[in-house]
């Protein structure tokens, strides 16, 4: 029988850190020991605690959003596979290795109007561009996809990272 997930329990510090970190790392040549004397710790607490919350699931990943659009890619592509589901997750390991596709994931179906179940965001500074890059993908891919489309952004959306509520008392 499978087990349900535990809860995590987070102390003040944690949630601190979190609350240091939730709008982003300072863009400093060291942003840990920034946020460390900004709370009073070690660099070296900071940097253990954020890798104990992700592997605890706290938190996903640390890393790096660029803004595309800031940096001349305007054609930001989000090509979409109808994948066999048996194929899915080799094709997805295979498709969200290359060295311009920037995320790659699985979704579920939602048929019979949305059969794609294999998301993979590729930028570039035309649509060209773009498309040159998801017909590479087509090749790789094979007939492991029945069909693919490429769904254009419009507009940039703010992306964040972990928020904390405030907590009553």
């Amino acid at each position: 029988m499978e087990q349900a997930p535990q809860a995590v329990i987070i102390d003040d510090i944690d949630r601190q850190i979190i609350a240091a970190t939730q709008d982003g790392l300072p863009l400093v040549p060291r942003p840990y020991e920034e946020i460390a004397n900004s709370l009073g710790l070690p660099a070296g607490a900071v940097k253990d605690r954020l890798n104990s919350m992700l592997d605890q699931g706290v938190i996903r990943r640390i890393g790096a959003i660029p803004n595309h659009y800031r940096l001349g890619y305007t054609a930001n592509g989000m090509s979409v596979w109808d994948v066999d589901d048996r194929l899915v997750d080799e094709i997805g390991e295979m498709v969200g290795a290359l060295d311009y596709v920037s995320h790659c994931y699985k979704r579920p179906r939602a048929m019979p109007r949305w059969p794609y179940n294999l998301f993979a965001m590729v930028h570039g500074k035309t649509t060209e561009i773009v498309e040159n890059k998801v017909a590479a993908i087509r090749e790789l891919v094979g007939e492991a996809s029945r069909s693919d489309d490429i769904l254009y952004s419009t507009r940039i959306l703010k992306k964040t990272g972990l928020r904390l509520s405030e907590r009553t008392t």
